[in-house]
């Protein structure tokens, strides 16, 4: 698998580079091309020029058919030809001029900023100024150039976002075959762990000994139960979340350390649309990612209430802090600051959060050596389109 991924992905940067290299050596191309008619431009103003000052200097009986022939010969070349007073004196293929001759001014500011005029001397001292624009020719080979290079961008984006979303969808085929071949593995070793709680009850042990035994093997149940559903569709019910919120820090605050205090402060009953399982682990996430960072001494703080019709949860520490710059990394599946570890759990909360319960969540504030809020934002209604969203997804 990895080395078919490898090949697909070297496949895909080699497409990628000969779209660039084709969009590359078609600008150059198409640079040369507008330099080269440029000059041909240039030079056909230059015998426009001449044309007029000879037709104005010719004798009345002089045969002037061939400079008449220059001159009438453009026919795609914007023209103006203006006296030393900047007084219009003739134009050509500017229709706008016919309905406002008043914006050649305008015209003539825009032609100067392009190409240098060229002065027409006459004998008797008197001078006149050509200005000329880019001929229709040489804007259709820009405008064909732009749209060209625009043609090569969309393609290679549109080539690139598939080939990206089917990596992605590889990647998810491999972590939902993953997670489900864990929930099996655990199955086996689960119901084991199961018999002999109930072996240990008839042994007279502890009571709460057996009882803490049995919710972690039931812990354990449930995790199976997690990666065993990573691939379908969430089924979420209106759940008390306050209820849930209370019910995980118990759980976590037995499985800490004693110099860990955990405090949950919650504002009356918030019913939302939840998958309890999915959500506890959320919370169990994000509140060992603040164990860790607090290297197992400090405060985590979780605060939920109401606003503005949606449940807002702040999950607070007192650990290390994040860098604002990895405020959006610190999702990313791979991202980690602990040595062991794959770097997946933010990247499974986020997936959680969003894809499943349609929520948000970010990190709100953290300061470096002070600690970090992660904020959970989750609406009070389920929507078919988050449903549609995680099918496509997976």
């Amino acid at each position: 698998m990895k080395s078919f991924l490898f090949g697909r992905q070297k496949f895909g940067f080699f497409f990628v580079a000969i779209a660039i290299a084709i969009l590359v050596l078609s600008s150059v191309a198409t640079s040369r091309i507008i330099r080269d008619i440029a000059k041909v431009e240039r030079f056909k103003m230059s015998l426009l020029a001449e044309a007029t000052k000879r037709m104005v200097e010719a004798e009345p009986d002089q045969n002037v058919s061939f400079e008449l022939h220059i001159i009438e010969g453009n026919e795609d070349i914007p023209v103006i030809i203006i006296d030393e007073d900047d007084n219009l004196l003739s134009y050509r293929n500017i229709d706008i001029l016919e309905k406002k001759p008043q914006l050649s001014s305008k015209i003539v500011a825009k032609m100067k900023s392009r190409h240098e005029p060229i002065v027409i001397e006459y004998e008797s001292g008197i001078r006149q100024y050509i200005y000329y624009d880019d001929s229709f020719l040489k804007l259709n080979i820009i405008y064909f150039a732009l749209v060209q290079a625009l043609a090569v961008i969309v393609f290679v984006a549109v080539f690139a976002y598939i080939f990206i979303m089917r990596k992605r969808a590889e990647q998810n085929r491999v972590w939902v075959g993953l997670s489900r071949e864990t929930a099996h593995q655990l199955g086996t070793p689960i119901t084991s762990l199961m018999a002999w709680v109930e072996v240990l009850k008839e042994e007279n042990l502890n009571p709460m000994y057996i009882d803490e035994m049995s919710k972690d093997v039931n812990r354990l149940r449930v995790i199976a139960e997690r990666f065993s559903k990573i691939g379908s569709v969430p089924e979420l019910k209106i759940e008390n979340l306050t209820g849930v919120l209370h019910q995980s820090v118990e759980y976590l605050r037995k499985r800490v350390s004693n110099r860990i205090v955990i405090t949950c402060d919650t504002a009356g009953q918030m019913f939302v649309p939840l998958n309890v399982p999915l959500f506890e682990w959320v919370v169990e996430n994000l509140c060992k990612n603040a164990v860790d960072a607090m290297e197992g001494e400090g405060r985590i703080s979780i605060l939920a209430e109401m606003t503005e019709g949606k449940a807002v949860i702040d999950v607070s520490d007192t650990g290390k802090g994040i860098a604002k710059s990895d405020f959006s990394t610190v999702f990313t599946p791979g991202y980690t600051t602990k040595k062991r570890g794959w770097g997946l759990g933010l990247s499974l909360v986020k997936r959680i959060v969003e894809e499943y319960h349609g929520g948000k969540i970010f990190v709100k504030s953290s300061e470096i050596g002070k600690g970090t809020t992660f904020r959970i934002v989750l609406p009070l209604q389920n929507t078919k389109k988050n449903k549609i969203s995680f099918i496509l997804k997976i």
